[in-house]
């Protein structure tokens, strides 16, 4: 039993051990990445140039027959889902 849990201590040791060392080399290796894609590709400037809006269009008419087929299904589906 001792060796067992000897055994069991081991595994556990190696496996944080190795959890470890990838989430080390992972830091690493996202901070060389960022440095990296800063030199070759500078960020743009946190304001953007300033350009003028569009107008909101008004909302396109909807056709009667299609008006009245979402009713008819907002309807029945009302009907279905009754609090």
């Amino acid at each position: 039993m001792n060796e067992l849990m000897s055994q069991a201590f081991d595994l556990m040791i190696a496996g944080m051990g190795f959890v470890f060392v990838f989430l080390i080399v992972l830091v690493f290796a996202t901070l060389l990445m960022s440095k990296l894609i800063g030199r070759f590709a500078p960020p743009e400037p946190a304001t953007p140039a300033r350009t003028p809006r569009a107008k909101p269009q008004a909302p396109a008419s909807v056709d009667p027959d299609t008006a009245e087929a979402i009713k008819k299904a907002i309807a029945q589906y009302r009907s279905r889902h009754k609090k």
